[in-house]
Order: C-alpha cells, then structure tokens, then sequence
C-alpha cells in the first residue's frame, strides 16, 4: 500500500453539469431471489471504452446447502471480469483452469475465438450459511485479437495495485492509472478500479483515458454538483476534469473506461464480435454440441450439463 499524490484533487474543479454525458440507472432484476442489477449494454450507451456488459450481482443471502449454479456456457470475442465483495464462486473453464474466486481478486478469462466456463458457489461456502455479491463485466476485444487462443490470469488480492489518499483506499484490478499498472493481460488501452471512500473524500478522476464511468456501489457522491446514489452509472465527457465526493456515509464505486474500440460490436446472448457472421457461427457451433471438435469444449470438470443454446424464436 502506498500514498499516491496524483489521488488528490486539483483547484479549481473545471465542470459543471453538463460533464456528464449519460446517466445510466439499471433495473433491478430477480433471478429466482438472486439480484441482479444490469448498466451496460443501456439504451443510450451500449459501451464505456472496451466495456460492453457490467453486472452488479447481489448481495445475495444463501441458506446451508444453497448457491448459485451458472453451468457451463460458452463466449467468443470478449474477456470476462469477476470481482467479488463478499462470497466465492467455484471457475470451472475448457482450459482446465479450476478456480476458488474469493473477494478482492482478480478473475480474468479472455475468450478469444472461444471458450466455455461455469461459475458455482463452492461447496465449502454450502456447508453453512453465506453470502454473495460483486461485478461481473465483459471487455470487448480489438479485431485484431478476436481469433486469438483463449486464456485465463487469475491475480490474487495482494497482486492488485493499492493505492490510498486522504480518505481513499483504491485497488487497482485493470490497466493504468494513477501512475500504476494491473498485472492482467489487455490488449487495448482500459483502466477498472475499486475504490472505497470515507465521508467527504474526494478523489479525482484519471485523465488520461478517453472513456471513464463511474458505478456507485454503495453509498452516495457529488459529481459536478450533482447527488448520485447506489445503482448509477455516470458516464463523462473525454478531457474534462472530475472530481467526485463522497457523501456522508461514505461511498464504494468502481472506475472504468479506456479507449474505444474502431468499431461497434454485436452482442447476442453471451457472444461479442464486429461482425454478425461470427456470431452465427459460434451459434451454429454451440448448437451443434461437437465438444472438441471446433470452437467449444466443455469445461474440464463439469461436463454432465449446459446451458442450451437461447431459442430465437421467444
């Protein structure tokens, strides 16, 4: 841990209201007494510099025996981020990776031109009460690495940058900012940050990225003299100076943006890629069940069941 000058705000703050350039405020969905509160893709902004999917899930209240169950899935042209606030989850992947992913730590499986994973709340977590809750987001990949090798980086907590201020304590899970580096693999510019702040703290936004978003997790912020609570998402005109403060009872928030990509992306199901004839073809791949002999295999480790390919007829 250490202190990092750059965390503090610079005089005088030079936005006003209209530095915001979209409010995102998700619905909240039940899964079957699991909350889920979806940001991006939104009507008005599908993406936030390579972000294209942002998941608050939870928290959650599990009884002895219970959990989450996501059985294996596929995906293609996209890197998924699991961090967790409280809880674990059991990653499961067709690289054979076999993976507890705890609190604080950094879980990252770039899907390249394809893998399948499942996530499932472990079995010690079952043997009693538990809790879960955290962020799942998805990073579109650039053209030129869509095709790659899947892979997969797991980056315990203590790998992470952190970083404090006055008043802020800040781990550094994606990219570059504030003068430090995350140790995960990118292949585009992208920054993503927990930040947690004290009551009135202020912490300045990097300036250096084209793209930035701002989550509330909990608690309350002032952003150019605007009050945002828990669940919302703002996203900021590139260049201009934010700062953001926390309310009373202090705040969490997760930063995220970095450069756009050179295109738009379609998105169906749990598939990204900058053309719809990929898509269709990992469609057809999936539907198809030749585990190992083309896109997909079945993870190493949990092969009895899968999530059928979506009927697009509903």
């Amino acid at each position: 841990m250490s202190w990092n000058p750059a965390l503090t705000p610079g005089c005088p703050e030079e936005t006003g209201s209209e530095a915001i350039e979209t409010l995102i405020v998700p619905r909240a969905r039940d899964l079957g007494g699991f909350e889920v509160r979806r940001v991006l893709p939104a009507p008005r902004r599908r993406m936030v510099g390579p972000f294209i999917f942002f998941d608050q899930m939870g928290p959650a209240q599990f009884l002895t025996g219970q959990g989450i169950d996501v059985r294996p899935h596929p995906h293609i042209g996209l890197g998924t981020v699991t961090y967790l606030y409280s809880g674990d989850l059991h990653h499961r992947d067709s690289l054979g990776t076999d993976q507890i992913i705890r609190p604080g730590a950094l879980n990252w499986m770039v899907a390249g031109r394809g893998v399948t994973h499942s996530e499932r709340t472990s079995m010690e977590a079952r043997t009693g009460p538990s809790r879960l809750s955290g962020i799942q987001s998805w990073i579109a990949l650039p053209e030129s690495h869509e095709d790659m090798a899947p892979l997969f980086e797991h980056h315990d907590e203590r790998a992470l940058p952190r970083i404090e201020g006055d008043g802020i304590e800040l781990r550094l899970i994606l990219g570059r900012a504030y003068g430090e580096q995350a140790p995960a693999t990118l292949f585009s510019e992208t920054f993503y940050a927990d930040v947690r702040l004290r009551p009135g703290a202020r912490l300045p936004l990097p300036d250096e990225h084209e793209e930035r978003g701002l989550h509330v997790v909990e608690g309350e912020v002032t952003v150019a003299g605007q009050d945002f609570e828990a669940g919302q998402m703002m996203v900021f005109r590139t260049g201009d100076r934010i700062t953001v403060a926390a309310g009373d009872q202090g705040a969490r928030l997760m930063l995220l943006g970095g450069a756009a990509l050179e295109g738009p992306r379609h998105i169906w199901w749990n598939f990204v890629a900058s053309s719809k004839e990929r898509i269709e073809e990992a469609k057809r791949q999936w539907r198809a069940e030749t585990w190992g002999d083309g896109l997909f295999e079945l993870p190493v480790g949990d092969r009895e069941e899968h999530i059928p390919l979506p009927d697009e007829t509903l």
